[in-house]
């Protein structure tokens, strides 16, 4: 494997509020099978793919450690994100899910650690926060965030707490565009990160999306992901079809007009693919 490909050379990166550069756009593992995890991120390592995001509670942590352990690649040149499940939420028991997430990965540090869910019912968020001050401060993960997060609950971290999160990982697709959050994160200087970028595929047969996409080439998935670049969005498309993951890595050769990000723009109805952040637990 080539260290250094030129797909990963052009992946741009976004800045941290902290400093640290994350990739635009990774490859996430959602619903993968550990099993078949490992395949598929080397594939995408092999791609040019050098953020990988996974989650405690996707299962497959182990698979994609076994894909960075045979991958040849230096540790430096890596992002790696994962999450903490929402049973794992309170102070000592993130401490102790982010031990065993490390051990599954095969890492001394994460780049990028996520609350996955808010869980209000839970209200143990905070103290869950305070453990992730703690796993920054000792250098066991180079960023903290949150993910799924409305804007009261990042609000409420922010006036607790000495540390803004770094990233609020969402869904987010051209059918929930999530404009109002959106807004809280760049007033506060937080990175978006679109999960479901694609809708799950909804989207993809769309007229509008099928003739923007046809107006350049690409395929409906290749103009989506092209949509979030432009709107700023850090993006994570999933897939295990090798052709189709080397696809989705190939968005930065064009460029959607302003007349078409707008027609894009106009097709935000508010559809969710997952569940709802302010009752889920």
């Amino acid at each position: 494997m080539s260290p250094t490909p030129a797909s990963a050379a052009a992946i741009p990166t976004v800045t941290l509020n902290n400093g640290v550069l994350m990739p635009q756009l990774g490859f996430g593992v959602f619903q993968v099978p550990d099993d078949e995890t490992t395949a598929a991120v080397s594939a995408a390592l092999q791609a040019g793919y050098r953020s990988i995001d996974t989650a405690v509670i996707y299962g497959n942590e182990r698979g994609v450690g076994r894909a960075l352990a045979s991958s040849g690649l230096a540790r430096e040149d890596l992002f790696i994100t994962t999450k903490l499940w929402n049973a794992d939420q309170g102070y000592e028991a993130a401490l102790r899910a982010f031990d065993a997430s490390l051990e599954r990965l095969g890492l001394d540090f994460v780049d990028l650690y996520l609350i996955h869910w808010p869980a209000p019912a839970n209200d143990a968020y905070l103290d869950t926060w305070r453990a992730f001050e703690k796993l920054l401060a000792d250098g066991r993960t180079r960023a903290i965030g949150v993910s799924n997060f409305q804007p009261e609950h990042v609000r409420r971290l922010i006036d607790n707490s000495s540390t803004v999160p770094a990233v609020n990982q969402i869904e987010l697709h051209p059918g929930l565009q999530q404009r109002e959050l959106r807004a809280f994160h760049a007033r506060h200087g937080i990175v978006t990160e679109a999960w479901s970028p694609l809708a799950q595929g909804a989207l993809l047969t769309h007229d509008t999306v099928r003739e923007i996409a046809a107006r350049h080439g690409k395929t409906p998935a290749q103009a989506v992901l092209r949509w979030h670049l432009q709107t700023g969005n850090v993006v994570i498309p999933k897939s295990v079809t090798p052709e189709r993951i080397r696809q989705n890595l190939d968005v930065f050769g064009f460029e959607l007009s302003g007349s078409e990000m707008e027609a894009l723009a106009a097709l935000d109805s508010g559809m969710r693919t997952g569940p709802d952040p302010d009752t889920f637990n």
